[in-house]
């Protein structure tokens, strides 16, 4: 081989690492991007509001408003869940109370 083709062969193949490294950062974002959307929806938080913005962000449509419409939507199924998870429930004021006592017990032994 010439020189000249060993350059052309050298640069070739930076450009394709280049581009291989490219393909790894978009997988990589991607792939994060798939893991903080599985947990909008896990453990029975499963909000119509989140899954019908995420469809409406996935399918293509020429104009932004559905992007724009979907991410409200999101965002209100976001909250929604929020102020669900927020809810007490009688079990919780029960297991709450008997570790404060517990605490308050051990506390208490140690002073």
């Amino acid at each position: 081989m010439k020189t000249d083709e060993m350059k052309i062969m050298v640069n070739s193949l930076k450009e394709l690492n280049e581009s291989y490294a490219d393909l790894l950062q978009a997988a990589k974002g991607t792939i994060r991007g798939v893991k903080t959307t599985r947990q909008l929806w896990r453990d029975g938080g499963k909000s119509r509001l989140v899954k019908l913005g995420l469809a409406l962000i996935m399918f293509p449509e020429p104009t932004p408003i559905s992007e724009t419409v979907g991410t409200a939507l999101i965002a209100a199924g976001t909250v929604q869940e929020g102020i669900r998870r927020r809810s007490l429930y009688i079990e919780d004021v029960y297991k709450t109370l008997q570790n404060v006592l517990s605490e308050v017990w051990t506390v208490k032994q140690d002073v």
